[in-house]
């Protein structure tokens, strides 16, 4: 095999775009599946107090501010003949399947049942976590925007992609609830510990299936890790350049929204909407459907819209959008209505999903062209610092609510108007505030109309020198 057979060089297609995105089902299976249970677990059923949560989210966070920029910095500096990606994937895939299953077998489920003891548990595997699962996804992050270069190559594989986000969404969200009847419910932990057994396999099968078919990196880029900057460097040029920092508060706030809402849709949907034990399905499938939503809404509305006008104002037309649809959560009581509400919610939920990665892809490029080299890693790395730190403002947010609710300690058996109205609050005010906030940062978006053009061309020309040194 010579050395341009190696890396994939062809156009884009379907076939490649699919085989990309089976990684979407391992990533999402990962952390969605995190997100949906870990809170509900570590405070209903294993019985840790909220601030002890909280302080170890906030520990969680600390942490992140050091690995997740390493880990992007030292994948855009790696050579290897599998090129600067694949290793770490390789690597990552196994230990997060397991992290998957001990998540779930705190020492409680043992028979110890000191609070310290099992809070010291769940800091170290929420750490751990972290770093595989960061390892896993920046890296295959980074291959979105180096394996499909034109913008039209990006918006047909973005939305291939987010087939997959669905699957990998459906596992996380309404595959659980089969086997757990009661996410709040402590006498219900084996099923717990079942379920993440099946999600580990799952990941290990679409994580080989991946490796095994995925394309690979790009020719021209084969020597970029030659002009990497060192991890310093990295984090100094990413959060000086003002483009990317303009565009991360927007990025916190659909996060936040999005880990808000799958953190607390349990509680919300046993406490407000009244789902019953043994219903919990239709808390798997307030969320399926809000994502489902969401795919279908993406290639009727929001890809033609993009396609038309540009990813900055389709960006604040659909957050003003999804902004409407949570208004509901405030008033609605029953799991028939919820379902309405989640299904309308999906509509302004994905133009965010689908724009994301396609606007930061635009922000790479205008680093290329301004440093020549390629950092995507380095990008994510320090992107997935901000957006894990969105998990922060979430539990904080909880945390706040729930002591002035009066329910430190979760005890279902004393469910106030003042829990309730909480619950309600944290669905809808506080995501809305924070989608605000986003709107305003969006505003002040400035890599867009002729701006965005010469960057594109610039790009072509540049990539076209790359490919002549080959």
């Amino acid at each position: 095999m010579n050395e341009k057979e190696k890396y994939d060089i062809t156009p884009h297609s379907f076939k490649k775009a699919a085989a990309y995105s089976t990684s979407q089902i391992v990533n999402t299976a990962a952390y969605q599946t995190f997100a949906l249970l870990t809170f509900t677990f570590y405070f209903a059923v294993i019985g840790i107090n909220v601030h002890l949560i909280t302080i170890g989210f906030i520990i969680w966070s600390v942490w992140n501010s050091i690995n997740d920029p390493v880990l992007g910095a030292l994948s855009d500096r790696t050579h290897t003949k599998w090129g600067r990606r694949f290793p770490y994937i390789m690597i990552s895939i196994i230990p997060l399947a397991i992290i998957m299953i001990l998540l779930f077998y705190p020492p409680l489920s043992f028979g110890i049942t000191n609070e310290l003891i099992n809070f010291a548990y769940f800091l170290v595997i929420i750490i751990i976590f972290e770093f595989f699962f960061t390892m896993f996804d920046v890296n295959l992050i980074a291959l979105f925007p180096e394996l499909f270069i034109t913008k039209d190559e990006r918006r047909k594989a973005n939305a291939i992609r987010m087939v997959f986000y669905i699957i990998g969404l459906l596992i996380s969200f309404v595959l659980p609830t089969i086997f757990i009847p009661d996410f709040s419910d402590p006498t219900y932990l084996p099923e717990f510990q079942i379920f993440g057994v099946i999600d580990a396999v799952i990941i290990i099968i679409f994580g080989l299936l991946f490796l095994k078919i995925s394309p690979k990196e790009r020719i021209e880029f084969q020597h970029e890790y030659k002009n990497a900057p060192s991890l310093l460097e990295s984090v100094k040029t990413c959060t000086k350049n003002k483009t990317f920092m303009t565009y991360i508060p927007a990025e916190i706030a659909v996060w936040f929204v999005i880990g808000m809402q799958t953190m607390i849709v349990p509680l919300y949907g046993k406490y407000v909407l009244n789902i019953g034990e043994g219903e919990t399905i239709f808390l798997g499938l307030l969320l399926g459907i809000a994502f489902i939503s969401s795919a279908f809404f993406i290639n009727i509305l929001w890809k033609p819209v993009v396609k038309k006008i540009n990813p900055r104002k389709t960006w604040l037309i659909s957050v003003i959008v999804w902004i409407l649809t949570l208004i509901p959560l405030m008033f609605i009581n029953d799991k028939i209505q919820g379902l309405i509400v989640f299904f309308l919610i999906g509509i302004g939920l994905a133009g965010p999903i689908f724009l994301g990665d396609l606007i930061l892809a635009d922000i790479i490029d205008e680093d290329e062209t301004i440093t020549g080299t390629r950092r995507e890693a380095g990008y994510y790395g320090v992107k997935a610092f901000f957006f894990r730190l969105s998990t922060v403002f979430v539990v904080l947010a909880i945390s706040t609510v729930f002591t002035n609710a009066g329910w430190t300690v979760f005890e279902p058996e004393t469910i106030t108007q003042e829990i309730i109205f909480g619950l309600r609050a944290l669905m809808f005010i506080f995501p809305a505030i924070a989608m605000s906030l986003g709107l305003i940062a969006v505003y002040k978006y400035p890599l867009d109309g002729e701006k965005l053009k010469k960057v594109k061309e610039k790009l072509q020309e540049l990539h076209a020198e790359k490919q002549s040194r080959v």
